[in-house]
């Protein structure tokens, strides 16, 4: 079993229940899926660049990755409609906690002056959303094969709840938030 999934069980499910006072352990908000964004700016004018971040971003998340076009042409960057833009991973189930476990333990800490992660990007409906400047904090990509640094945004769907019970889920599954 997961090691992150087997503490949602054991340790967030009941402080969440005493806590929140649910009448039912159903009612403790569930983590639905997460996904992973890299958007690349150049990635219209050289297809490569969508090639390795696809790659980089199979490593870290253990997944094929979709890779996103535009949906409209936008002259001032020069982009037509159906142009790679990015690409993207949903994870769910048990590659979800365990991308989630790497990426709170092993991950997270390697980030240089860290001072945790800003706990005011949730959006109203328990969502949260965050960025990471730097793929080379996970430990699965190669420095060495690395040509340019790209970053991503993770989100991470709950079922819907507070804003105040989707913080303290995360916060009991081991998120370093900022003080």
């Amino acid at each position: 079993m997961v090691r992150l999934f087997e503490k949602y069980n054991t340790e967030v499910i009941p402080e969440m229940v005493k806590r929140f006072e649910y009448d039912n352990v159903s009612q403790v908000p569930r983590l639905m899926k997460l996904v992973i964004n890299m958007g690349i700016g150049q990635g219209s004018r050289d297809a490569k660049l969508i090639d390795v971040a696809a790659a980089e971003l199979a490593l870290i998340s253990g997944q094929k990755p979709v890779i996103t076009k535009a949906k409209h042409s936008i002259a001032g960057f020069k982009i037509r409609e159906g142009m790679p833009v990015g690409c993207k991973v949903t994870l769910r189930g048990k590659r979800m906690f365990e991308f989630l476990d790497r990426l709170i333990h092993v991950a997270i800490p390697r980030i240089r002056d860290f001072r945790g992660i800003p706990s005011d990007s949730f959006d109203g409906f328990g969502n949260y959303t965050f960025g990471l400047e730097d793929q080379t904090i996970f430990p699965e990509v190669n420095l060495d094969k690395v040509e340019r640094t790209q970053g991503m945004d993770i989100s991470i769907v709950t079922t819907p709840c507070t804003d105040e019970e989707a913080f303290e889920v995360l916060r009991l599954l081991g998120f370093p938030f900022e003080k």
